[in-house]
């Protein structure tokens, strides 16, 4: 069996590691993780987006992973920033460090966040298949300070680890926060976890000083295949005493009124968090993740004065090379005339500071 043909395989066994992912297999369930009334953006048995993209078929499925050509990534990407230990903060300030792929430590006010906490070897439900980092995390989970808190952004294999997740509770009992229904999810994998759910647009104040608040984005959730959007995806809005962060784990640009309205109901961001990854093909990929032309314009469209590319160079989700996200945005980039620290491309272990 060729590699791709294996790929394929896997990939309709799972229904989840594709950023468009796949029709449901077999016949419907049940909402297996969250129950409630519905709402714009909840049928009473599966969320959506209001006008977003329409699901994509396992023919096309299909045709991805044996008509497109994909890219031969690297075995080893290293970056030059490597296991930068975590430092002292002030309240002044927020140090943000880049663990890998979607995965941050955030310290301000004098608490440590994690956003999309991915350790494990690999983005997928088996430790022997699937997506694998090329990279090690930024930070080494020994070397982390103890967590405070951990955002979780929607239930994707490289966003939720429940091994990275249950860990960090044995270790810390963070404070989790995450889209209604990924609760659920986690206590099946940690049976004492506790979690707590928002909806998009509810508000969590996680100290006297610091805020996050739940927006949407342009995505889908699954787990399994027969879970598709059965718990909800989002992006995080975080207020800190240095300003505001505008934290996206995954989305698509659509017509970019999304980012507009997002950054005119918060008055701009002093930093977004944007993902430029996993992107093609387009035809595929374009209802659920950015390029990074359009992250691009998603920065300016929600009134961000920085951003911190993400999503790029840890797990080969999609056809295009390792390094093409790197090339589209310093094209972009210069297309609309912006320097490039407008927009940094990060590396696990490298390091900002906001408000200095």
């Amino acid at each position: 069996m060729t590699t791709r043909r294996r790929v394929l395989k896997y990939l309709a066994a799972t229904a989840t590691l594709t950023a468009g992912g796949v029709a449901t297999l077999l016949p419907r369930r049940a909402n297996a993780y969250y129950a409630g009334p519905p709402t714009d953006h909840f049928n009473g048995a599966v969320f959506f987006n209001p006008g977003g993209g329409k699901p994509k078929s396992f023919r096309q499925l299909a045709k991805l992973q044996l008509a497109e050509s994909w890219a031969r990534w690297p075995s080893a990407l290293e970056s030059p920033y490597s296991d930068t230990p975590p430092a002292e903060h002030g309240d002044t300030s927020v140090r943000i460090s880049f663990v890998g792929h979607a995965s941050w430590l955030i310290q301000a006010a004098g608490l440590n966040i994690l956003l999309d906490p991915v350790w494990s070897e690999r983005a997928s439900p088996f430790a022997f298949a699937g997506p694998k980092r090329i990279n090690a995390p930024g930070i080494a989970f020994d070397r982390l300070p103890r967590i405070d808190v951990v955002l979780v952004t929607h239930n994707h294999y490289d966003h939720l680890d429940l091994v990275t997740l249950g860990r960090l509770w044995q270790r810390h009992k963070p404070r989790i926060v995450t889209p209604l229904g990924n609760d659920t999810i986690m206590r099946q994998e940690v049976a004492d976890l506790a979690a707590e759910t928002v909806d998009w647009h509810q508000a969590v104040q996680l100290a006297p000083s610091v805020r996050v608040i739940t927006e949407p984005t342009l995505h889908w959730s699954a787990r399994g295949l027969r879970d598709r959007r059965h718990a909800l995806w989002a992006s995080f809005v975080i207020e800190t005493p240095a300003g505001r962060i505008y934290a996206v784990g995954d989305t698509g640009f659509g017509d970019g009124r999304l980012f507009r309205e997002i950054g005119a109901r918060h008055g701009g961001f002093d930093l977004a968090l944007l993902p430029i990854g996993a992107f093609e093909p387009r035809w595929f990929m374009r209802d659920h993740h950015m390029n990074p032309a359009e992250a691009v314009e998603a920065m300016a469209l929600s009134g961000a004065k920085i951003a911190l590319a993400h999503h790029w160079g840890t797990f080969q989700l999609t056809a295009e090379p390792v390094l093409q996200p790197l090339d589209e945005l310093e094209t972009a980039l210069a297309a609309k005339g912006l320097a490039s620290d407008r927009f940094l491309a990060m590396r696990p272990g490298r390091v900002h500071v906001m408000g200095k």
